[in-house]
């Protein structure tokens, strides 16, 4: 069983930056994890993925903006978000175990695990 219990959220001014971190029990770096956000009144929408040998990927909406990292040794994901936008408010959830290409992943929120949530909150 997988636990993923998420932290770092909060509220920042446009152009301000986040770190947020999942820590994760019966963590494996043998699969991808995720970071997803989900605006009030919107589907959620995966933001960014990785996989066992460290490669990412991203929606279109972020890249550029966030970089995804894995810590094996620490058992926890991060996901750095600068030049952060209103449009970027919601909660970020932090996912595990997806058996898929990065962008099926990515596309698809095709993981078997996931955390609570973190409140991001932007304020222009």
């Amino acid at each position: 069983q997988v636990q993923l219990v998420e932290s770092g959220g909060g509220s920042v001014q446009a152009g301000g930056s986040l770190r947020l971190s999942c820590a994760a029990s019966g963590y494996s770096s043998t699969y991808s994890m995720g970071w997803f956000r989900q605006a009030p009144g919107k589907e959620r929408e995966g933001i960014a993925v990785i996989d066992n040998i460290n490669e990412t990927a991203y929606a279109d909406s972020v890249k550029g903006r966030v970089i995804i990292s894995r810590d094996n040794a620490k058992n926890t994901l991060y996901l750095q978000m600068n030049s952060l936008k209103p449009d970027d408010t919601g909660m970020y959830y932090c996912a595990s175990r997806c058996a898929y290409t990065r962008d099926y992943c990515l596309q698809r929120s095709a993981f078997r695990y996931w955390g609570q949530g973190t409140q991001v909150t932007v304020s222009s």
